[in-house]
């Protein structure tokens, strides 16, 4: 991102500068109102992301049961939020990360959705809407959705600080990272974040390219080793984030890492061939490389998990036919289906009710439960992902969303951080 694209307002001073709308009653807030018919002309939906969110099957049940043709536009991470900034009318709607929003809401080209046309929006999980579950508080290091979910109008540029009609998105899919292991290719246990940069796995270690990300997890690993104790992981001071990228260069001149991978494939390679057994990995991929037999972990760790959440948000350029479109598959995304079926590549929704009842009970009982599989359970392809008997990496929902530590972000030192994490891919 060049210093045009990124913006220069404080992250904390956008969370703390919006006022919340008042006087709105929870039932006009969250009532469900008819969406809107589309015209019997069938209605193309333009829909940025990155490639991993993309389902062709969620676009050809989406085409099947609404008539609406899903384009996808696949870019990386970093491009989905170029886009929004320099590109507003190249899309209808965008599935983004809510740790992009400080950068996107400025710019003013995401619209506030209204809570009223969002059948479900009073269904969206506790972790997502108030940073609990089961009524516990989890870390809220980086940009927790809770603090970046509402909005004081549709066309508001700073966030609210509580409760509105308006949200910035509305969640598609969320979950706990962790580091991906080749347990067939380690010996001994990984139980700590520290073994990103354990000498053991030297030339042997990945970690993710894209900045924002990848620092994060280099700062798990570096305070469960002991050097340093972060105040905000996801909103480093100059001084933590030098210490971090000093700390990262002498790894590389030491020849700790194998690659620096920015694309989904890239990670999956890696870890299928067996050049790396330890790395920064995502839910998906630790399932692409399970599905070709072989034997890979999404790893629990002592300090817990990197969380992250997406969310489909609207440009304020949308045209009405394109805008009802969007608001009708934002519901019927909400509705099960859609959940049901990228729950099976590990992530997990929005609306947990409606995925349960979308799901065949040993499924739900093996990815949410965390309970033994009393069947084989297969990937949203229909290749076999684990044998009957199998448990979930982590466990239940509760035990793995509940040990979130951090939430991916954006610093108010990001152009800083990113420049010196361009120096470490350098060095």
């Amino acid at each position: 991102m060049t210093d045009k694209t990124t913006t220069p307002f404080s992250r904390r001073s956008l969370l703390k500068g919006g006022v919340a709308v008042a006087g709105l009653a929870a039932t006009a807030r969250f009532s469900s109102f008819p969406t809107p018919a589309i015209a019997q002309e069938p209605v193309t939906l333009r829909y940025l992301s990155t490639a991993v969110n993309q389902s062709p099957g969620i676009a050809a049940k989406a085409s099947e049961d609404l008539g609406i043709t899903i384009e996808y536009i696949a870019v990386t991470t970093d491009d989905v939020a170029k886009r929004v900034i320099t590109q507003p009318n190249s899309f209808d709607l965008v599935d983004t990360e809510y740790f992009a929003l400080p950068k996107l809401l400025p710019s003013g080209n995401i619209m506030g959705l209204d809570a009223n046309r969002i059948k479900l929006a009073d269904k969206i999980a506790s972790v997502l809407r108030n940073g609990t579950i089961g009524g516990k508080k989890v870390g809220m290091d980086g940009t927790a959705p809770a603090e970046t979910l509402y909005l004081p109008s549709e066309k508001a540029t700073e966030f609210a600080g509580e409760e509105t009609g308006f949200l910035t998105l509305i969640p598609t899919t969320y979950n706990a990272d962790t580091l991906g292991i080749r347990p067939d290719l380690i010996d001994g246990e990984v139980t700590s974040w520290a073994s990103l940069l354990d000498p053991k796995f030297k030339g042997k270690a990945a970690i993710l390219n894209i900045p924002s990300i990848g620092i994060m997890d280099a700062a798990m690993a570096i305070e469960a080793r002991g050097d340093m104790t972060y105040g905000d992981k996801g909103n480093m001071t100059r001084e933590e984030i030098d210490k971090t990228i000093a700390a990262l260069i002498e790894a590389k001149r030491a020849g700790q890492f194998r690659a620096f991978w920015t694309d989904f494939n890239e990670s999956v390679n890696l870890m299928a061939s067996g050049e790396v057994v330890i790395q920064s990995m995502w839910s998906p991929a630790i399932t692409a490389v399970r599905t070709q037999g072989i034997e890979c972990r999404y790893q629990p760790l002592a300090e817990g998990y990197r969380a992250w959440a997406s969310g489909f948000g609207l440009p304020p350029a949308i045209g009405e036919r394109e805008k009802d479109a969007a608001y009708e598959f934002i519901n019927w995304f909400l509705s099960g289906w859609a959940g049901a079926h990228l729950a099976k590549q590990g992530y997990y929704t929005a609306v947990l009710d409606t995925t349960k009842e979308a799901m065949e009970p040993y499924e739900w009982a093996y990815w949410f439960e965390g309970k033994p599989a009393e069947q084989d359970i297969m990937s949203p392809g229909g290749q076999l992902l684990e044998k009957a008997g199998a448990t979930r990496d982590g466990g239940s929902y509760e035990e793995r969303m509940g040990k979130v530590a951090c939430w991916n972000a954006v610093m108010d030192e990001n152009i800083y951080m990113i420049r010196k994490w361009n120096e470490f891919i350098a060095a």
